[in-house]
This record gives structure tokens, sequence and C-alpha cells, in this order.
């Protein structure tokens, strides 16, 4: 029997990923992939928005409409909306990151020792890369 591809893999929309079952089956896998995928594509979309306000906001700007406060106000929006699409590229650079993990098989899995990260853990942080302790333990260093 063929192994079946989580990217490929339909699941039930009510479906959540369940303890009992293996740590980072195809359905699982499935799961993450596809709420990743969600997530990329609705970045995508908002970033190409930033980026066409600011376009705009720009525009307006180096047209002088407005008085100095519309002027002032345009800068923040720009400067805001910047700082937005920065923020936006960060996080598509970690879910990036997380789909060559699936790829490479490791996601769900420590970067640091190899142990699984946790189903609790990657429900609430699909992004998570490390162990609660190893995390911890990381922002303790940081300190």
């Amino acid at each position: 029997m063929a192994k079946t591809n989580y990217k490929t893999l339909e699941l039930d929309s009510k479906y959540t990923p369940k303890k009992s079952e293996p740590y980072m089956c195809e359905k699982q896998l499935a799961y993450f992939y596809q709420l990743l995928n969600s997530q990329r594509e609705e970045i995508l979309q908002d970033r190409e928005s930033v980026l066409s306000d600011v376009r705009m906001a720009e525009k307006n700007e180096t047209a002088g409409v407005g008085d100095e406060q519309d002027q002032a106000s345009a800068e923040q929006e720009i400067t805001m909306n910047l700082r937005m699409s920065e923020r936006a590229s960060n996080l598509l650079g970690k879910i990036n990151a997380a789909l060559e993990r699936m790829e490479k098989g490791t996601y769900g899995y420590s970067v640091i020792s190899g142990e699984e990260i946790g189903l609790q853990r990657m429900l609430a942080r699909p992004l998570a890369t490390m162990t609660i302790e190893e995390q911890e333990e990381h922002e303790q260093r940081k300190k």
C-alpha cells in the first residue's frame, strides 16, 4: 500500500490532532501543513495590501497633498505599515522554515535535542522549534 502524502491528504474540516494518534503522523502533518500554508497565503495577501498602502501614502506625500499635520500623519502611517510588513516578512520566514522542516521530517522535533516538542505545544505554537524546557533555558541565557 502506498504511503499517504500529508500535502495532498484531505482532512475532515473538524479534524484536530489527538494525543491518541502517533506523533506527527500523516494526519497531523497534513493538519499543520494546511494551517501553515493558510497563514502563509494570508500574510502574502496582507503584505501586498500593506505595500500598496505605503506606495499610495508616499505618492501623496511627494505630491504635497495636505498640510503639515496630514504629511506627519502620512509619514507615521508609512512607518507603521513598513513595520507591519517587516513583521510579516519575519513570520513568513519562520513559516517557510517550518515547511522545510516538514519536508525533512523534522517538524515537531526540537532543533536542539531532536526530542518531540509535544502536540499541545505545537497546537499552541505551530512554529515552535524547541521543547518548553529548551525554550525557557534559551530565554534565561538571553537575559
